[in-house]
């Protein structure tokens, strides 16, 4: 049994490795690792048992013959490579590269071999886009509405659609929810990347560790006995669970509880975006856990770990929290990755994206007691119970228009779905078979082909995103009443702005006319 693995030395492929070198009935490992990583050396070391069913690929995925050499004689191909935010944010042109062109690189070279492996894609929660409290569940299947100037999802999202829309014959893609790691710390305060995070985004936290251990849970599974369609032609979302349901606000908090803090000791409202984040909680989240039962941690344990595997946090509670925030937090006010230094630099494209222009961000201001937190029962609409929006069994879940939970459709139901969306279904037949390539036409015209399976079951539904860098999600909403359903959670139906990077990735905005 050969299992190809991309990511490796990144935070979830090292805990992947951690748990796939226990499985007895894997005779060989191949894993593609860039030339320069340095992280594999150690790996290498810490692995040093195992190392004899190691094969290392040095290379990258946009070269095609690499992918070749990687899958070839493999049962099974893991992908778990890509170019995450901040380093898609600084690079776009690499996160293009792995995450789009990389991924399709990996199918065709699947697709060329008379015995294919079986793939599996792991994606991202981030391509649902911005939620808030007016839906923070929502489930396999809910429109995929990417945050503008988000390159990283941008690139998933047409990566996981290739991966959908490709002639493997056993795939499986699987949604990624918001990941806790060892590095996390260090990682957020390198960058102004955590003000990106709304302090009342609903995020599902799941720790590295459980990740890997359900990657060798699918595995060891699926070698023992062929898991069919229960598992394969199908998407999840991988999520931590229900205790593991917080907001940005949570997540910022816990983590300062560790030198003896909380967030409001280090944070002012205005410093983080309100809108334009990524999170969900997953109402669904059960599905990979009672197949392959990994979920483990809690957002608590994780930090006590690393609470225990770094004391130096420990003497955050003698600094004055003044001196902190001004070197750990108000540094990052200069990074372009910034709030403050959209704002210094009237960057107006990146201050309508996040907060909905700069007026509204003024409203904001500094004194949390007028600050809406959810997690102290207040909401934009005034009172809310907190306790019970966590509450899955009190999930409101959107109107699809159709019901997406049936095993068949007729013609007729594709059909009212494609309306539903203010297009059409174009082809006039349809077999029943939930993976026909069928022909449909976006309310633009503009025509494409698609499983009813990727359409409707995984949300996806062409637009401009598939194909360039532009987010023209205000437009369409207005006839497309399934987006309509997620967008106007946070955006006002007479805001009329498309998103679009140019070719040198800087960011703009166009005013639409209605």
């Amino acid at each position: 049994m050969i299992v190809a693995v991309t990511g490796i030395t990144g935070n979830m492929g090292q805990a992947t490795l951690n748990e796939i070198v226990k499985l007895n009935e894997i005779d060989k490992f191949k894993f593609l690792v860039l030339e320069d990583d340095k992280r594999i050396k150690k790996l290498l070391k810490k692995h040093k048992d195992s190392k004899a069913k190691f094969e290392i690929i040095y290379g990258n995925l946009k070269d095609f013959e690499t992918c070749q050499k990687l899958v070839q004689d493999c049962d099974y191909v893991v992908n778990l490579a890509a170019v995450i935010p901040p380093h898609s944010d600084k690079f776009p042109l690499k996160a293009i590269e792995c995450n789009e062109k990389g991924v399709k690189n990996l199918i065709k070279a699947i697709e060329g071999l008379k015995k294919q492996p079986k793939y599996i894609h792991i994606s991202t929660v981030a391509l649902y886009g911005n939620r808030n409290f007016k839906h923070p569940w929502g489930r396999v299947g809910d429109p995929l509405l990417v945050s503008p100037f988000d390159i990283y999802s941008a690139t998933k999202l047409r990566g996981e659609f290739a991966v959908l829309e490709s002639d493997i014959k056993n795939w499986a893609v699987i949604r990624q929810t918001a990941m806790l790691h060892n590095n996390m710390l260090a990682d957020n305060l390198n960058d102004g990347l955590m003000f990106h995070t709304a302090f009342n985004s609903p995020l599902e936290w799941a720790t590295a560790e459980d990740s890997g251990l359900l990657i060798a849970n699918i595995l060891k599974s699926d070698i023992k006995k062929d898991l069919g369609d229960k598992f394969w032609k199908k998407v999840f979302n991988l999520g931590g669970g229900a205790i593991n349901c917080l907001t940005g606000y949570d997540t910022l908090n816990d983590g300062f509880k560790l030198i003896g803090g909380s967030a409001k000791d280090f944070f002012k409202p205005n410093y983080n975006a309100t809108r334009n984040f990524h999170g969900m909680w997953f109402s669904d989240g059960k599905v990979l856990d009672e197949m392959f039962h990994y979920q483990r941690q809690t957002v608590e344990e994780f930090w006590q770990k690393i609470l225990k595997n770094h004391s130096y946090y420990k003497m955050g509670k003698i600094v004055p929290k003044s001196l902190i925030s001004t070197f750990a937090i108000k540094r990052l006010f200069k990074d372009d990755n910034s709030p403050k230094y959209w704002l210094k630099h009237n960057d107006e494209a990146k201050m309508l994206a996040y907060f909905g222009g700069k007026e509204k961000y003024d409203e904001i201001g500094e004194d949390w007691s007028k600050f809406p937190l959810l997690v102290e029962n207040r909401c934009d609409d005034g009172k809310i119970d907190y306790e019970k929006l966590r509450n899955v069994k009190n999930a409101v879940l959107i109107d699809y228009h159709i019901d997406i939970n049936k095993e068949k459709y007729s013609l007729a139901d594709l059909q009212n779905y494609a309306k539903e969306h203010g297009g059409k279904l174009l082809s006039k037949e349809f077999s029943g078979d939930l993976y026909q390539k069928l022909d449909w036409e976006t309310q633009d015209g503009e025509k494409f082909s698609a499983t009813p399976f990727t359409v409707i079951k995984a949300g996806h539904w062409f637009n401009l995103i598939y194909k360039e860098n532009v987010w023209d999600f205000d437009r369409l909403a207005k006839k497309d009443k399934v987006f309509g359903e997620i967008w106007y959670d946070s955006h006002d139906e007479n805001e009329n702005n498309k998103y679009f990077y140019d070719e040198e990735f800087n960011a703009h905005y166009l005013k639409i006319k209605d």
